[in-house]
């Protein structure tokens, strides 16, 4: 299997390819750039591997919450790329993305993750790990931190 997964909700722009367990990555902290970035990344991944498009399994990216122009980038693109190859498209949240890296990290199941979403307001999320199914924990959103009300702690196995 061959997945390809891009991600340009953050000021960071980011493309993977998984193949078969094995990953590569194409990482740039770069704000605002991402529409300059993106391609050449999924170029220089798919040629590095000697994978052609029209062979990968899906393409999977981040679907926010995050930037509005740059969920616009990665949208267009996978839109573009899944159409002319008929390929399957996999959205994923940035924010439980965030929140199984962190999981790996730490080897906790219970994680509040959030992303700076400007205006004093942050994007924000509640997961937690049951056996190998996250679940999520009211819905993601944007709010202000001193409005963020953290899940019934009884009730979620905190």
């Amino acid at each position: 299997m061959k997945i390809l997964a891009l991600d340009t909700a953050t000021e960071a722009c980011s493309a993977a390819l998984w193949i078969d367990g094995k990953i590569s990555v194409e990482y740039q902290l770069a704000p605002r750039e991402h529409s300059r970035l993106i391609l050449q990344m999924i170029e220089d991944l798919l040629q590095q591997a000697g994978v052609a498009v029209r062979e990968l399994s899906a393409i999977a990216f981040g679907r926010g919450p995050g930037s509005f122009m740059g969920l616009r980038i990665a949208a267009g693109v996978v839109q573009g790329i899944a159409f002319a190859h008929d390929i399957p498209v996999v959205p994923v949240s940035t924010l439980k993305a965030i929140a199984l890296r962190a999981s790996e990290e730490t080897q906790h199941n219970h994680i509040l993750a959030a992303i700076d979403a400007r205006m004093d307001e942050v994007y924000w999320g509640a997961y937690s790990l049951n056996g190998q199914q996250w679940l999520q924990h009211g819905e993601e959103c944007v709010i202000s931190p001193d409005r963020v009300e953290l899940p019934d702690i009884q009730h979620a196995s905190w």
